[in-house]
């Protein structure tokens, strides 16, 4: 054997270790692509749930297990939305594993003020899970990820600071030029399939006036259906909101009986085509809803 075999090969595993990325698994797109901005070319990021499918649901498979066997961090939404990701995190067998929950220190709303029970649906006890739809908690969940990048890899994190800083930065000039596009909206009334839209219609001053859902998570039913239809009418409501993930079946009924338009806006990242990432995202939805 050579005698510059052994140290060639040293010298290759520590060039390996040195420049291995941080492995992070997110629970949605959206955590997927703030990770991506604050790790920079420092890390890999995978989401488990694609931008068009329902968050609330996603199915424990052995290949997830495996993706999070890998990784070094795992982000997820919390406030229960994503309890999915709890077994696929257990049958990963990753002792490592940093978890972080990125809706520490969100201003949760919709809190339910009665116990939570299966007869009401869906509900979340914890309060509404979709704040990142409320561009203000962007930040919120940046410093939820920077957290446990440093944990993880504090070597870097100086790098991962001057991430979070230029991500805010951009971050605060669009949501000024949001608030610009948004100033036409203010006050508008819509209908939107799930209680998805809280947070975003808690920051642009838009009314969310009912669902179509009759609660969260059951499909639409004919009697309800009609309230929606009475409501729209009275209210003289001119949207009807739906994610690319439910069917519009109810929808178009509604909009057949009121003369209402629907339109399909993406909760996520990837939702729809253009929403290619956590700013394009809010691009996309007011784009829509602005009729732009």
């Amino acid at each position: 054997m050579s005698k510059y075999f052994v140290p060639i090969v040293l010298m290759l595993l520590l060039s390996t270790v040195a420049h291995a990325k941080v492995a992070i698994v997110t629970s949605t797109t959206d955590i997927k692509s703030i990770a991506e901005m604050i790790g920079g070319d420092l890390v890999t990021v995978e989401s488990l749930n694609k931008g068009a499918s329902n968050p609330h649901s996603v199915e424990t498979l052995p290949s997830y297990m495996l993706k999070v066997s890998k990784a070094d961090l795992y982000c997820k939404i919390g406030l229960d939305l994503d309890a999915w990701a709890a077994p696929i995190i257990d049958g990963s067998r990753n002792g490592r594993l940093v978890v972080v929950d990125c809706s520490q220190n969100v201003p949760v709303l919709g809190k339910p003020t009665q116990k939570v029970d299966a007869s009401m649906g869906d509900v979340h006890p914890l309060g509404n899970p979709h704040y990142w739809l409320d561009p203000n908690n962007g930040l919120i969940i940046a410093d939820n990820i920077l957290e446990g990048l440093i944990s993880v890899d504090p070597a870097n994190a100086d790098t991962y600071r001057k991430n979070r800083d230029s991500f805010a930065a951009k971050l605060n000039q669009k949501i000024a030029e949001w608030k610009s596009i948004a100033a036409i909206l203010q006050g508008t009334e819509i209908v939107t399939y799930h209680d998805s839209w809280l947070y975003f219609a808690n920051a642009f001053g838009i009314k969310v006036d009912g669902f179509v859902e009759p609660r969260p998570g059951i499909e639409p039913t004919p009697s309800h259906t009609a309230e929606i239809i009475e409501l729209v009418r009275k209210r003289q409501i001119k949207t009807i909101c739906m994610e690319p993930y439910f069917s519009d079946r109810a929808p178009r009924t509604i909009a057949r009986e009121t003369g209402a338009k629907v339109v399909v806006i993406p909760p996520s990242v990837g939702g729809v085509t253009g929403a290619v990432d956590y700013f394009s995202l809010f691009d996309t939805i007011l784009r829509i809803l602005s009729g732009n």
